[in-house]
């Protein structure tokens, strides 16, 4: 499976995860010159940024390599853009998420056994 299919796919995966736990999705790979957030949900009073991982034969060093430092301020100034664009999620506290998909280290037993959520994994 080519990776664009496999993170499609990742993202599908989330999505229906998040949604299955009361989130509501705002938005799906919303774009601007900056950069691309996977998902933007909104849980309760909050605003989730979302970053989707799928890592079928990843491991903790490939996600940290994925998700530095960079890729976090890019994320970052792109929920900006978005709260600026969406004036009436201002008021919303905000967080930073990261769901990893299909990761062998982090595979449970949950209902979703592939899925691990990060909550609050980064901070601007």
């Amino acid at each position: 499976m080519n990776t664009k299919i496999c993170g499609n796919a990742g993202e599908q995966k989330a999505a229906d995860y998040l949604s299955k736990k009361g989130y509501e999705i705002l938005q799906r790979n919303w774009r601007t010159k900056r950069g691309e957030i996977d998902i933007i949900a909104k849980e309760g009073d909050e605003v989730v940024f979302v970053e989707v991982k799928t890592l079928p034969s990843g491991n903790i060093d490939t996600l940290s390599h994925l998700l530095n430092k960079r890729k976090q301020k890019r994320i970052a100034e792109t929920a900006k853009c978005f709260l600026e664009r969406f004036r009436k999620y201002n008021s919303s506290y905000i967080r930073f998420d990261v769901i990893i998909i299909d990761m062998p280290e982090f595979r449970s037993t949950d209902e979703f056994p592939d899925v691990y959520h990060i909550k609050s994994a980064f901070y601007e």
